[in-house]
């Protein structure tokens, strides 16, 4: 039998408000990314991205999805201690382009998937 330890950050992608805070309730401290606009949730470090594509290599992402870029953020204020501490982040991204940003952002951008998994 062989182990694995993951120990990449899990990521839960919701749909909705409700679904959003039911998760926040349910289990371990989490951190949240969000659809623009961002979301206020007391006691949880809260990111946002914009789910319109930029032109590649643009000078704000430099071709990453805007997603990656928010992912970037929340992980470097945890490791920093800028927020509280958080083993997962539920995504709030209510829209198709919003949901398919997430999902590229885990399976196509190096960064992101070294710290990040879905979960």
């Amino acid at each position: 039998m062989a182990w694995t330890l993951d120990a990449r950050i899990p990521l839960l992608l919701v749909e909705d408000e409700v679904a959003l805070d039911r998760a926040l309730a349910d289990g371990p401290p989490a951190a949240v990314l969000a659809e623009v606009p961002a979301l206020a949730r007391p006691h949880h470090a809260v990111e946002a991205f914009a789910a319109e594509a930029h032109a590649v290599a643009c000078t704000c992402c430099g071709g990453r999805p805007a997603a990656a870029v928010a992912l970037d953020r929340l992980f470097q204020a945890r490791v920093r201690g800028h927020c509280p501490w958080f083993e997962r982040v539920v995504t709030l991204a209510a829209s198709a382009a919003g949901q398919s940003q997430v999902l590229a952002a885990l399976g196509g951008d190096a960064v992101t998937a070294a710290r990040f998994r879905p979960g």
